[in-house]
């Protein structure tokens, strides 16, 4: 563990051990669930079923060597030492007396240090020899009277080979000063078919239970942490401004989550209308006062009224510029607005066709119903009706207008006119506040720099170009509500 000052715990490092062995921050909590249970589920059934099969495999040992133990004793019994030699009684064993039958014993003296002869055998061995290891005689010697057990792959020179369980027992006899090595053999295939069989069982019924058991986790984990989902997606209709709150009842470890979301979105909406509130309170408290001087300016003549009847404009027009970004600025933070462009635009077109219908202006507007702006709908018609109107203005006879998403949550609405277009030496400049191309059309000069503010307290641009139609093209990005 990465420890930092002081002999403490490195939380950073802490988080990225825990990331390499359970996925990064980022990753899906469903899939690491998922993932932790499976691996244990695998871990758990391999060692079972590795356990089951060994536990099997040595249980079947254990009866084999059973078996010759008795038969090591059988032989024993009918082994007796005398002065010409070692001589064995008959043992009444069918298969031990039946040809290569598959139980076998032998009765065998040690021969130096290097192995064993042997004195006698079953029947059954025909003539064969059981196979010895090397280390044999010095591990008999060294536990006498211990039967020790060992796999033979069969016969020295079968003429069938068998694989055999062989068990040997170095032993004394009355009247024989040398000890005698007993030995009993058995063949093994069947137990070995029966354990890989018991095996192939185990492992098939364990990855069928194993499947069983990644599926139930694998629909624990969707079933519970559905909540969590709903919960997800009711936030987010919140904030594409389906609904206003979150309304559904949760568990109880995710309720608690829920009222917090609830209240943030209150303290949003409260903070917004305490802006607003304040917002409206400074336009009275300075526009009376400015109406009274520009009223009382104006009734007098000289050039002090003048003066005093310009800078109160400009006054005017400087407490109209903030407050309006102010205003905007605390509607953009709200949660859940959306606005149609598509009847913003329907709107503006109708009614300024009517204003300009002595020129004639014709008003071409595209926009998918399903578009929508993420804002309130008055800022919307106070941005889109002043660049309208500022090219029916300008136009001959045509204005195109055309909107549509570009993705990463943004739109672009396009305004065109087949006016005379504006130098590019001079566009930048146009989109100041006050500023005016030409003196001899009416206005303040206000119309695209109060687009501007209004669009960058949305996190908007705007920028100007040349349009195909001969006239001035503007680029509105501005931010798009999810459908």
């Amino acid at each position: 563990m990465t420890e930092g000052a002081g002999g403490e715990a490195d939380p950073v490092a802490d988080g990225r051990t825990w990331g390499r062995w359970f996925g990064r921050p980022g990753h899906s909590l469903t899939r690491r669930l998922i993932w932790l249970a499976s691996a244990w589920i695998v871990i758990a059934l391999v060692l079972t079923g590795w356990m089951l099969t060994s536990q099997y495999q040595e249980s079947a040992l254990r009866r084999l060597g059973n078996m010759l133990a008795d038969t090591i004793d059988e032989v024993v019994i009918a082994t007796n030492a005398t002065p010409d030699g070692v001589v064995v009684a008959e043992i009444n064993d069918a298969q031990t007396n039946r040809a290569l039958s598959g139980q076998y014993w032998a009765v065998a003296e040690l021969d130096g240090e290097e192995g064993l002869r042997f004195i006698a055998g079953s029947p059954s061995l025909a003539g064969e020899q059981l196979a010895v290891p090397r280390d044999l005689p010095s591990r008999l010697r060294a536990a006498t009277g211990t039967t020790i057990s060992y796999n033979d792959p069969g016969f020295l020179h079968p003429p069938l080979r068998q694989p055999l369980r062989v068990a040997a027992s170095l032993k004394s006899l009355p009247g024989r000063s040398e000890p005698l090595v007993f030995m009993a053999a058995v063949d093994r295939t069947n137990i070995e078919n029966d354990t890989r069989q018991f095996a192939t069982f185990a492992w098939s019924a364990l990855l069928i239970l194993g499947t069983g058991l990644v599926i139930a986790v694998f629909l624990q984990v969707q079933i519970g942490l559905r909540p969590l989902f709903a919960l997800r997606n009711e936030i987010a209709d919140v904030r594409k401004g389906r609904i206003s709150r979150i309304a559904r009842n949760y568990p109880v470890e995710i309720q608690p989550l829920a009222e917090q979301v609830n209240r943030l979105l209150d303290q949003n909406q409260e903070t917004v209308e305490r802006q607003r509130t304040h917002v409206g309170n400074l336009a009275h408290a300075l526009k009376t006062p400015l109406s009274v001087m520009l009223a009382e300016a104006g009734n007098q003549p000289g050039d002090l009224p003048d003066m005093v009847r310009k800078q109160t404009e400009v006054m005017k027009a400087q407490v109209d510029h903030h407050l309006r970004r102010a205003r905007a600025a605390a509607r953009a933070q709200l949660l859940g607005e959306r606005t149609p462009i598509a009847e913003v635009l329907d709107e503006l077109a109708v009614m300024l066709e009517r204003v300009f219908e002595s020129k004639g202006v014709e008003i071409d507007w595209r926009a998918p119903d399903e578009l929508g702006f993420r804002g309130e709908r008055q800022d919307l018609q106070e941005i889109l009706g002043n660049l309208i109107e500022n090219a029916c203005k300008w136009s001959r006879h045509r204005v195109r207008i055309s909107a549509g998403p570009t993705g990463l949550g943004q739109m672009v609405v396009v305004v065109e006119d087949d006016g005379p277009g504006l130098p590019a030496d001079q566009r930048e400049a146009a989109l100041e506040r006050g500023a005016r191309m030409d003196e001899t059309t009416p206005g303040s000069g206000l119309g695209l720099s109060i687009v501007v503010e209004l669009t960058r307290a949305y996190g908007g641009r705007i920028t100007l170009a040349d349009s195909d139609l001969g006239g001035l093209k503007v680029l509105l990005e501005l931010p798009a509500a999810e459908a």
